[in-house]
């Protein structure tokens, strides 16, 4: 398993823009995307601010020039636009020309069409159709993605909450790795659903301000819809193309500790960061900068930080920022998603800020980056992405 794992094209869609370059223009100009809902039908409109990308459904497939479908999932359609983007982005004028394979992740699937046809089916109406619902799987969205990228090899679904697309990013790499692809395109996609909405909603911990990462007053999460993908190439095959970033290192754990909450020790945080450095052979003093998982909620800060203050040395400590105050917490999509903003801070040498950050928690006294940080010397960075379960 000594091949290098390299990331030749990257693609976004998200609340602040619809483009890997509009992601990156937002960023820098510190302008957040948290907004009132505009498409969701739900009574919560007005209520709680989300990361809404303001295109519907037909838009969206005007971008993609396709026709107009009512069966396709808002979730799919998001995928289609990211993926396309990473390939494009990669200069592939085909994906057959050598063993290739498609990952995709996401939380809720086609879930966002699902709730069109729920309450006719509990109801028992007439004019629920079961083959109008059936599709809406996880898997399903995935299919239609790899079709619309002409993919026939390697095709498979990840769901594992949050952390879904961090986990479709080491499946490739590990594809690669151990030889059994050359090429892997991975990500994940998730859109707002009034699932995942009144879900979070009846945890109580959905902030109705904007969310505050790492602050001492956070109050919760924004949710966010976006996906994300990367093309994932063999050292052996990239040749003379256009490198972004290695995949060096990574990891995965379960704490076991809740089914909606972390432990707050952050056991689980800290199995992941540290087995990710040992995965990669590198020090934690080398690590440059944290793009932290920093959902604003009470749990996950305090165990993110936690597991941190475990990981670096408090001489070597590095510089962190949470983007989820930008593009809301985008459930499977956010692994992805906040890995394309890892490589652009990379290639641009900077780190984008940790908005509304005001005083830092009690028990951590960790003091994330809040004004865009520019000629940074970055040569690693950790990407963290945690889920309930």
């Amino acid at each position: 398993m000594n091949k290098k794992v390299l990331v030749t094209g990257i693609g976004a869609i998200s609340a602040i823009g619809n483009s890997v370059p509009e992601l990156y223009n937002s960023l820098i100009n510190s302008r957040s995307g948290i907004t009132d809902i505009t498409f969701l039908d739900t009574r919560h409109k007005g209520e709680i601010p989300v990361g809404e990308v303001k295109l519907s459904n037909k838009d969206l497939c005007e971008k993609l020039t396709i026709p107009y479908n009512i069966t396709l999932s808002r979730t799919s359609l998001l995928a289609m636009l990211a993926a396309k983007e990473a390939v494009s982005d990669a200069n592939l004028l085909t994906v057959s020309d050598i063993r290739t394979g498609f990952i995709s992740a996401t939380s809720v699937g086609g879930m966002d069409k699902f709730e069109l046809y729920f309450p006719q089916l509990i109801g028992l109406s007439e004019k629920a159709k079961v083959q109008d619902a059936i599709h809406h799987d996880c898997g399903f969205g995935t299919e239609q993605v790899a079709d619309y990228l002409c993919i026939k090899g390697f095709i498979s679904t990840i769901s594992t909450a949050c952390s879904s697309s961090a986990n479709s990013i080491m499946l490739g790499a590990r594809l690669i790795k151990n030889k059994i692809l050359d090429r892997v395109i991975v990500g994940g996609t998730d859109s707002l659903t009034k699932f995942t909405l009144n879900g979070f909603n009846t945890l109580m911990i959905l902030d109705r301000e904007h969310c505050k990462p790492f602050d001492e007053n956070r109050q919760g999460l924004n949710l966010g819809e976006a996906a994300a993908f990367l093309v994932l190439e063999s050292g052996d095959v990239v040749g003379n193309k256009k490198v972004y970033a290695a995949v060096s290192g990574f990891a995965n754990a379960n704490d076991a500790y809740h089914q909606t909450a972390s432990s707050p020790e952050g056991e689980g945080n800290y199995l992941a960061m540290n087995n990710a450095l040992k995965s990669a052979g590198l020090s934690s003093s080398v690590i440059d900068y944290v793009n932290v998982h920093g959902t604003g909620t009470a749990n996950n800060d305090l165990a993110e930080g936690t597991a941190m203050k475990k990981i670096f040395d408090k001489d070597s400590f590095p510089l962190f920022s949470s983007t989820k105050a930008f593009t809301g917490h985008t459930l499977g999509a956010a692994g992805a998603l906040e890995a394309v903003i890892s490589i652009l801070s990379i290639e641009n040498q900077l780190i984008f800020p940790n908005l509304n950050f005001k005083m830092p928690i009690d028990e951590l006294q960790l003091f994330p980056e809040t004004a865009l940080k520019k000629n940074v010397n970055i040569a690693h960075v950790m990407s963290n992405s945690f889920g309930f379960g």
